[in-house]
């Protein structure tokens, strides 16, 4: 009985994380696209801001007792923390060099590089079920994008690097709790400057410093109070995103990922009139089923394996 109520408030805890990833998620990108078409703010510039709000958050936090930072050697993150910036970098290289639905497609094809990664490296196991349930999925952005699938070398390099590096990203978030014996908040918290550093350094070669569209530009005080309520926002996407992986895997937050996906053009269609295609339709449909297949087939695991453990002597 006790073991069923501690799986119910467990389930009830995970529920609620990815509620509140879905909700500050679809929040951040209405935010995001607000300060990009009327103030003109740039992305990767936008990153940092957030990424230094996430850690200011945390300090306020451990202030406030609401976790206890562990000492952890700098060496042992600085492969997260420069991964981050990479996924952040080839993302924008990968959207800058391709079509949107290239560059979707090749976002798509994070999970498998997951599975793999987690297969050879961490000796980790997935059904054949798990596995088939990528194919409707895969099937499903590739009818929602196919119409807009150009292929070019340097598009095709960015988006394989950027791929690679967010899978590995997504997965040292989760090994990384593990092996420090951390949790989201106390990795986040070292995470975050780290990355932030790196980002600083890298900022220039994309994006001006100074002058109109620079980071030091002269900016309106709107423009200003956006930016820091997008990085509010932006500390509970990121703090939602290590605390599901640390209590799920890197492939169920992918998984979710694709929900969010089909939520977004979904709610584009209903709030927005977007157009909506019979194949982004068919699309969402087949996305939508292979993450319910997940969805069963993982629980249907979970629960035998607590029942074969009931069953030992």
């Amino acid at each position: 009985m006790a073991d069923r109520l501690f799986s119910l408030s467990a389930n009830k805890r995970i529920v609620s994380g990815l509620l509140v990833n879905l909700l500050s998620s679809i929040c951040i990108v209405f935010i995001n696209k607000w300060i990009y078409v009327h103030y003109g703010f740039p992305n990767m510039t936008l990153t940092l801001v957030h990424f230094v709000v996430t850690w200011l958050g945390l300090y306020i936090c451990q202030r406030m007792d609401v976790f206890s930072p562990k000492s952890l050697p700098v060496r042992r993150i600085v492969w997260l923390a420069l991964s981050f910036c990479g996924f952040v970098a080839f993302t924008n290289l990968s959207l800058q060099n391709n079509s949107i639905g290239t560059y979707q497609l090749a976002k798509a094809m994070t999970t498998p590089v997951i599975i793999l990664i987690q297969t050879t490296y961490y000796k980790k196991t997935f059904s054949t079920k798990i596995k088939l349930t990528l194919v409707p999925i895969t099937l499903g952005v590739i009818l929602n994008s196919y119409y807009d699938v150009r292929f070019n070398l340097l598009g095709t390099v960015f988006a394989a690097l950027g791929v690679l590096v967010t899978s590995l990203y997504q997965v040292w978030v989760g090994a990384k709790q593990h092996e420090l014996q951390v949790n989201s908040m106390q990795l986040l918290y070292y995470q975050a400057p780290l990355s932030s550093g790196f980002l600083l350094c890298i900022v220039p070669v994309f994006e001006p410093l100074t002058g109109d569209g620079g980071i030091f530009g002269p900016w309106s005080l709107p423009a200003l109070v956006t930016v820091l309520f997008s990085g509010v926002v932006a500390f509970l996407v990121n703090l939602s995103i290590y605390w599901i992986i640390g209590n799920t895997s890197a492939v169920t937050y992918n998984m979710f990922g694709h929900f969010k996906f089909c939520i977004t053009l979904i709610g584009g269609y209903l709030l927005f009139h977007d157009p909506l295609s019979l194949n982004q339709a068919l699309g969402i449909l087949c996305t939508l089923a292979g993450i319910l297949s997940y969805t069963h087939f993982k629980l249907m695991e979970q629960e035998e394996g607590k029942s074969r453990l009931t069953q030992r002597p």
